[in-house]
Order: C-alpha cells, then sequence, then structure tokens
C-alpha cells in the first residue's frame, strides 16, 4: 500500500495517518480490512444507485456493518444495474463485484462498483438535458 504524504487510511477500523514523506506498508494479515479516506464516500453523496452500493461496502470496510449485513442490499443493486447499465465493460464490473460479494470480499466489491461511478454519472447528466 502506497501512502502520499499525512495521507488517511482505515485498518480494520483504526485511522492511520502518514508522516510528511511518502511511504509504503505491506499488509501482511489476510482478510484486513482497509480504505483510504480519500476514496471514502460521504453518507451525504452516496444518492446514487451506484454510490449506495459504494457506500454500502464501505461500511463493511469501515467495521459499521458485516458482510452478511449488506450482501442482499448489494446483490439486488447489483441486478438492478445490471438491466440498467448493458455495455460490456458495466457488466464485467457488476460481475466481478457480484464474485467478490459472493466471496466475502467488500474492499474488491467496493473497486469494481466504483469504477462504474463515472459510467453511472455521465448517464444521468445525459438524463437531465
Amino acid at each position: 500500500l502506497k501512502l502520499g504524504p499525512a495521507e488517511r487510511i482505515l485498518i480494520n477500523g483504526a485511522v492511520i495517518e502518514n508522516g510528511s514523506r511518502r511511504s509504503r506498508l505491506n499488509i501482511l494479515t489476510p482478510g484486513a480490512n482497509i480504505l483510504r479516506l480519500r476514496d471514502a464516500i460521504h453518507p451525504r453523496d452516496a444518492n446514487t444507485p451506484v454510490r449506495r452500493l459504494c457506500y454500502a461496502a464501505q461500511l463493511v470496510l469501515s467495521g459499521d456493518r458485516r458482510i452478511e449485513d449488506v450482501t442482499n442490499e448489494l446483490l439486488e443493486g447489483i441486478e438492478q444495474l445490471s438491466v440498467a447499465l448493458r455495455d460490456p465493460i458495466s457488466h464485467e464490473a457488476l460481475s466481478a463485484a457480484r464474485k467478490a460479494i459472493d466471496a466475502g470480499q467488500a474492499y474488491q466489491a467496493l473497486k469494481s462498483l466504483r469504477s462504474l461511478i463515472a459510467t453511472e454519472a455521465m448517464i444521468l447528466s445525459l438524463a437531465r438535458t
């Protein structure tokens, strides 16, 4: 994990701040929940279908929810998005997110879902015009 100066991360519920220089950490514990705080979605910004799913996965990484508590919500949301987002790249990301959720890997699910934020923003901006 490469960190910029003063960058903050959340590891298993603990906020860690890097010093004044770039650094690199090796996380040795398998299954550790890690979230870069610069990538975190604020609750008020979870205002679109993709962002709501990202936020649900993020809650698992922050330790506020268990993966079992959000699995149905995530899988139902992914199913709904697969109807709306029909391009191959989106379907690939949704498929990867579904597999990650099935495997209990919240970070991988979040990573796959985050890749859809720009696509969703483009679709929503076209719908407004």
